[in-house]
């Protein structure tokens, strides 16, 4: 498969696009991390942005080029979540009409409390993020809506890889960037946008190991998508990894490093307790290589992109308790 990589000049024509419906969200330095690892730790708050995750970037650069290339006839998605509220924040900012977002039954309720605050259609179709896509795929296919994948398309990863355009715009230094995946629309971007800044710097991927198709598919040679994956507090890491971000940036990742549910929850806690940030465990998991070996980060300049905030307050309140 061949996929026409993204040049700086196409994220810097993303930025502009989306800009006036963003945040150009905080880098900030963390004292606490910095301190353990011995190294320069920041964090880049996308779950600042409006939605509460960095998905309205690449739900924005999608839905506008469709408005611009006058190919908005109503769209359709599946979710976890996020995805799907990056969808509707994006219809409403664009005055854009039909959105349906399908989502898995067991979707965390937080967010599909926001996404009733929108004027779209919301469907339950399965209890995994895989059965909610198949059922989306089908409406598309039975309406003509056109389906929006949440990273398996090159307009959405150059929205998401605004995201490493503004790091390395305020932190051209950094050459360790550590970046949740799932599906790799965000590793994709970030890593394409970085490296045509700074060609050395580093990015790591980091998953949950209930579901590695990341680390899989890059040790194997080809994308796993779907991925059965086991429960994770992680939902919206769960699942394959897509063909497009696995041509785009299987040479521009360093390593992927995994990380189990105690580790997960730890690295909430932590951000939670030292840094007063809540950030659901999607993002959170950005800051557990730190946590686990600190001294492998030495000398560095690490940038941890914490991407979500949308957390149930049922899931808070148990690590707080764990952690009393």
């Amino acid at each position: 498969m061949t996929v026409p990589a993204p040049r700086l000049h196409d994220f810097v024509t993303a930025h502009r696009r989306i800009s006036p419906y963003i945040r150009h969200t905080p880098l900030i330095p963390s004292k606490y991390l910095s301190n353990l690892c011995d190294a320069d730790v920041w964090l880049k708050l996308d779950f600042l942005q409006p939605t509460g995750s960095f998905k309205v970037r690449g739900a924005l650069n999608k839905l506008a080029l469709l408005a611009e290339r006058g190919q908005f006839d109503g769209v359709v998605t599946a979710s976890a979540g996020n995805h799907g509220l990056g969808v509707a924040y994006a219809a409403e900012a664009l005055n854009l009409s039909p959105v349906t977002v399908f989502v898995p039954e067991n979707a965390p309720v937080s967010k599909r409390q926001k996404l009733a605050q929108y004027a779209i259609t919301v469907k339950k179709a399965g209890k995994t993020y895989e059965a909610a896509h198949q059922a989306a795929e089908n409406f598309a296919a039975e309406t003509g809506a056109q389906y929006i994948s949440a990273y398996n398309d090159v307009d959405v990863i150059l929205g998401q890889g605004t995201c490493g355009l503004e790091i390395m715009m305020g932190l051209p230094a950094a050459d360790t960037l550590l970046v949740p995946t799932g599906g790799g629309g965000l590793i994709s971007g970030i890593a394409l946008a970085a490296k045509a800044v700074n060609p050395g710097t580093n990015v790591v991927s980091v998953q949950p190991a209930a579901s590695p198709a990341a680390k899989l598919s890059l040790e194997q040679g080809f994308p796993i998508d779907p991925y059965d994956h086991e429960p994770t507090l992680a939902d919206g890491l769960a699942g394959g990894f897509g063909s497009i971000p696995f041509y785009l940036a299987r040479t521009l990742i360093e390593t992927v490093l995994t990380f189990s549910e105690t580790e997960i929850r730890r690295a909430i806690f932590t951000l939670l307790n030292r840094e007063q940030l809540l950030v659901e465990a999607s993002g959170a998991i950005a800051i557990a290589p730190l946590l686990t070996d600190p001294s492998q980060f030495a000398g560095k300049t690490v940038v941890c992109v914490l991407t979500g905030a949308n957390i149930d307050s049922a899931i808070i309140s148990e690590i707080i308790q764990e952690n009393q």
